[in-house]
C-alpha cells in the first residue's frame, strides 16, 4: 500500500526537537554533493526516478545539510474520484507524504482541484499537522477543474523559481485523468509524478496521456 511504503523510515523525534534532515540534490548553495549510505529513504525522489527494483535504486538522505525542499501537490477531488475507492487510496498517499514532508522539514505547496475553480490550501509553509485534518475532511465532489490548477500551479512556479533559485522543487499530481479535452499543455519546468488513481474494471486511461504532455513520471497507485 502507499500509505505503507511511504512511512517505512527509521524512528526519528518529530516537533520542536526534531533535527533537521539533510537533502537529495548535489548541487544547490547548501546541498551536499554525495548520497547518504545510511540516511532515511525519500520516496519521492525515489519514485520519480520509476519503481524501485533493487536497494541501489532507493534515494537516501544525506548526511549533510540539505537545501530547502518544496513539494507541490495538485489533488483531484472532482466527483469521478468517488467511484472504487480513488480518492480513499489517494488520501493514504497524501498522508504518509504530509507525515514524510514534516519529519524533513519540506515546504508544502498543495492545489485543490474540485468545484469550478481550484483554491491553494498550502503555499509554501514548512508541512505541519493540520495538514491531516483538511485530510481528514477531505471529500469527493464538484467539477474538475485540474488543467485550471495545472496552469495556475505552473505559473506560480515559475514565480518561485524566480524568488527562490536555490531550492529543490518537486510536483505530485494525484488525479484518475476523467477529461473529456484539455488544450495544449506545456511541460512542467520541475520534477514530476502523475499518480493515477482511476479504478474500475473500465477506465479511460487519461491520466497517462496527460502525465505524457506534461513530462511527468506515470504511475498507477496499485504500483506504489
Amino acid at each position: 500500500m502507499a500509505k505503507k511504503a511511504l512511512s517505512i523510515r527509521p524512528r526519528t523525534v518529530t516537533g520542536a526537537g526534531a533535527r533537521p534532515r539533510p537533502g537529495t540534490l548535489g548541487n544547490g548553495r547548501s546541498g551536499a554533493r554525495r548520497a547518504g549510505i545510511e540516511g532515511a529513504i525519500q520516496w519521492l525522489p525515489t519514485l520519480l526516478r520509476g519503481r524501485p527494483r533493487k536497494s541501489v535504486d532507493l534515494v537516501r538522505a544525506p548526511r549533510s545539510q540539505r537545501p530547502d525542499e518544496l513539494w507541490l501537490v495538485i489533488v483531484d477531488a472532482s466527483a469521478s474520484t468517488r467511484r472504487h475507492g480513488a480518492l480513499s487510496q489517494a488520501k493514504g498517499l497524501l498522508a504518509g507524504l504530509f507525515e514524510n514532508a514534516y519529519r524533513q522539514r519540506a515546504r508544502l505547496a498543495v492545489l485543490h482541484a474540485t468545484g469550478r475553480q481550484p483554491q491553494w490550501l498550502w503555499q509554501g509553509s514548512k508541512a505541519s499537522p493540520a495538514l491531516h485534518h483538511w485530510l481528514a475532511e477531505l471529500g469527493a465532489g464538484g467539477g474538475t477543474p485540474l488543467i485550471e490548477a495545472l496552469q495556475q500551479s505552473a505559473h506560480w512556479l515559475a514565480r518561485r523559481q524566480r524568488q527562490k533559485p536555490a531550492e529543490a522543487q518537486r510536483m505530485l499530481v494525484l488525479t484518475d485523468g476523467r477529461l473529456k479535452e484539455w488544450p495544449t499543455l506545456d511541460p512542467l519546468s520541475c520534477p514530476t509524478l502523475l499518480v493515477d488513481i482511476e479504478g474500475g474494471a473500465i477506465r479511460l486511461g487519461r491520466a497517462k496521456q496527460l502525465a505524457q504532455e506534461l513530462g511527468a513520471e506515470y504511475r498507477v497507485i496499485s504500483e506504489l
